[in-house]
This record gives C-alpha cells, structure tokens and sequence, in this order.
C-alpha cells in the first residue's frame, strides 16, 4: 500500500484541511470498509440528492439519523422482543445487526427529510447556497455625459 504525506500542502493551502483529513482516512480503510448495510446515492436534481439505505426488517423505531459538522450519520439498532419469537429459526438470512453508516456531506448539503418503505430508508438532501455565495452579475454604469469644455476668451 502506498501512503501520500500531506504535510506539505498544508503550509501552503487555507482552509483544505477537512479535504486532506478525508483523503487520509480513505488510504488508511482499504480493507474495513463496511458494506452492511447496502446503499445507493442518486441525484434527483442539480441540488438534491437521495441517499436509500436497505434495511429490511428495521422499523422507524430502530433507526436513527443525525447530522453533525458536515457528517450524516444513520444507525440502525435492531429492538429485541420477547413477544415476537413465535418458535424456532432454522434459518436467519435478514440480517438484523446493529449498523452506523456515515456520509461526508459537502458544504451547503442540509436534511430535507427522511422516510421508510418497503424496507429501503430514503434520505433526501438539498444544496442550499446562501444569496452571499451564489454568482450575481453587476451592471457597469456608463456615463453618457461628455466632458464639456468651455472656451476662455483671450485677451487682445
């Protein structure tokens, strides 16, 4: 595995930092990356996306999202009930384990809402740029005044 020093890049860049960080933290993962539970993340639009998560057998009751500092995170803690056991399993194929999945939301990317059904929990975002960010064109004033000039009498 080869590995990058960023320690030169951040004498020189502002503000970068969370870039870097993110990038050594994907060379570090290789090989835990998690892959429970399944999700897939599609953009609806040029400023909203969706990110659907699988979690069958999950209710809304077992599932939590939270957003904190540009991170969603979403965990998934299966409630055990002694009632629901009606006789023995032979066989357990739905996983029903305790996950936490993270995203790294980009600047401006906010929670619209969330749902669940038919075992998939959708997670709406939206980009939301402030009026002070988004790109404005300035009308260049032109003065159609000439500069008038007035001629001095001379003296004879």
């Amino acid at each position: 595995m080869r590995t990058f020093d960023f320690a030169p890049l951040y004498r020189v860049t502002v503000g970068f930092d969370r870039v870097f960080s993110m990038l050594d933290q994907l060379g570090s993962v290789e090989g835990s990356v998690p892959s429970y539970p399944p999700y897939n993340i599609a953009r609806a639009s040029e400023n909203a996306y969706r990110i659907s998560v699988a979690v069958a057998g999950f209710t809304g009751a077992d599932l939590s999202i939270e957003t904190k500092e540009n991170r969603l995170t979403i965990r998934g803690e299966k409630q055990t009930n002694d009632e629901e056991k009606t006789g023995e399993v032979l066989y357990q194929g739905i996983a029903a384990r305790t996950f936490e999945r993270s995203f790294q939301l980009a600047d401006y990317v906010k929670v619209k809402g969330a749902s669940l059904e038919n075992g998939l929990l959708h997670v709406d975002l939206v980009r939301e740029i402030p009026e002070a960010m988004k790109a404005r064109s300035i009308p260049i004033a032109s003065s159609s005044k000439l500069l008038e000039v007035k001629p001095t009498k001379v003296a004879a």
